[in-house]
């Protein structure tokens, strides 16, 4: 499953993929627990299939994650935000 084909879809459409995969995953983990499934690949692949899914349902959402440069923005500000708060207790200790 392609990336190019789960963005087309409707969210609706994307969490029922979801649920069928996820039940899916679980019936090739029995099987394969009890040795009757034949490639045990499946089951990464169904997994990794759910994975993109939910990234197409959070960026359709728009919770979509971090992108480099603005996870680089928030790390900026963490480091200032922790400067500030050791130059106030200097202050306060001084």
């Amino acid at each position: 499953m392609n990336f190019k084909d789960i963005s087309g879809l409707a969210a609706k459409e994307i969490q029922k993929k979801v649920t069928q995969l996820q039940v899916t995953v679980f019936e090739a983990k029995m099987k394969n627990s009890l040795g009757q499934l034949a490639n045990p690949m499946e089951i990464r692949n169904n997994r990794r299939d759910i994975a993109r899914l939910k990234t197409a349902m959070a960026a359709k959402s728009g919770k979509a994650p971090l992108s480099k440069a603005s996870r680089e923005d928030r790390q900026a500000a963490t480091a200032k935000a922790k400067s500030n708060t050791a130059a106030k207790s200097k202050a306060v200790k001084g």
